[in-house]
Order: structure tokens, then C-alpha cells, then sequence
């Protein structure tokens, strides 16, 4: 099994070094590094994240809110910032719910109206415990700390079928070749023919259409 990986390996650092596309070059070094990972020593078991959650006020059932779908936010390798330019926030008039996979900020009478900022699934976990909201005269900053350290792409989770699945069950190498199918079947005429030439020269002196769906 180890030198099935390593062979995966190689081939995988060999295409993300002809690769030209920015968004393949990161998938392809996030499966590299997944890859190398392995190889050293086995995964360790992922502890959740507990389940944390703080509340001010206890609401009225039958409130009316607005949704705060504008906002900026910003981040670094460990936490995440969310920016809420509102005026008139009392600290003492927002209810906060902070789970690992969502946010759930609601901010009451607000120069009489109630307002709500809500991501129900976020991109990846956050430590709830570690997470915070600060009120400031003019807005308001939800900071959420990263359960693992590395940046998002985006704020929301989104299914991303460019990823491959590496079902620990299955041989890893299936989910790399789905990953390289979708990558071909979406890719322009430039990254259709990078793919096949780099398909062709790592698999050169082995078993014939060893991968079904190339020409």
C-alpha cells in the first residue's frame, strides 16, 4: 500500500508542476500534502469540536428580523473576521449562537428594529468557546477562531466536486482520477491537453488506458 502512495505522489507533484491554473495548482498541492501526510504516519482521530453556545436575551417568539446579507469580512491562518457596519448596537441586546459548523447573531431594538446576521453552514469549523462578538459605536466584529488553521475560500460550505473523494475504505488513487476527470471534463481545450500529456507521460511504460474517460 505504501508504494502504491508514493507512487500516487509522484505522479500528483509531477502534474501540479506542469499545471498552469491557479485553482488546479491548489488542489493539486492540498492532495500532495494530504498524500505526504499519510505516507509519514498515521491520521489521528479528529476530536470535535464542543458545542458552545451563548445567549443574552432570550427572544420573543414572533419577532420580525432583517437579514444582514452585507458585510465584509477578512482572515489570517488561525481566525476569521466578520464586519457588520450597523450603528446603535447595545452589547447588552445581541444574542449570539456559535456552533462548529454555523453562526447565529441577533441584534434587538435597534433604533426600533431587530436585526440578524446568520451563516448556517459555514466553510469549515470553528472553536466556539474560542469565538467572540464585540459592539462598537458604529459596527459590530464576530471574530471566529479557526478549529484547524489554514485559509477559506469562501464564508458558506459549498460542495466542491472538483475535490476528490478519498474514502478511507477506497483505494486513494480513485478519488485522484475522479478528481482529474472533472478537472478535464470542465477544463478549456489548453487544460484538456495539459491533462492528457501529463496523464501520458506519468503513466508512461505502464498498463495501456489505464485510466478510462481520456482519449
Amino acid at each position: 500500500m505504501a508504494d502504491e502512495l508514493s507512487q500516487d505522489l509522484e505522479e500528483l507533484r509531477h502534474l501540479r508542476s506542469i499545471a498552469k491554473r491557479p485553482r488546479i495548482i491548489s488542489l493539486l498541492s492540498s492532495e500532495v500534502l494530504s498524500l505526504e501526510k499519510s505516507l509519514k504516519a498515521p491520521a489521528e482521530p479528529v476530536v470535535p469540536a464542543p458545542i458552545a453556545n451563548t445567549t443574552v436575551p432570550v427572544t420573543t417568539p414572533g419577532l420580525n428580523y432583517t437579514t444582514l446579507s452585507s458585510f465584509s469580512w477578512e482572515q489570517d491562518a488561525e481566525k476569521l473576521k466578520i464586519y457588520i457596519f450597523l450603528e446603535g448596537v447595545d452589547h447588552e441586546k445581541v444574542e449570539t449562537v456559535l456552533k462548529p459548523m454555523s453562526v447565529d447573531v441577533k441584534f434587538h431594538d435597534v433604533q426600533g428594529k431587530n436585526y440578524r446576521c446568520a451563516i448556517p453552514k459555514l466553510n469549515k469549523e470553528i472553536v466556539p468557546e474560542k469565538s467572540k462578538v464585540i459592539v462598537k459605536p458604529s459596527k459590530v466584529i464576530i471574530t471566529l477562531h479557526k478549529a484547524s488553521k489554514g485559509n477559506w475560500v469562501d464564508l458558506h460550505f459549498k460542495e466542491d466536486k472538483l475535490k476528490p473523494n478519498l474514502d478511507k475504505d477506497k483505494d486513494p488513487m480513485a478519488g485522484i482520477m475522479d478528481m482529474m476527470k472533472n478537472m478535464y471534463e470542465e477544463g478549456d481545450e489548453d487544460m484538456k491537453r495539459t491533462i492528457a500529456k501529463a496523464w501520458t507521460e506519468s503513466r508512461s511504460g505502464k498498463t495501456a488506458n489505464s485510466m478510462p474517460g481520456f482519449p
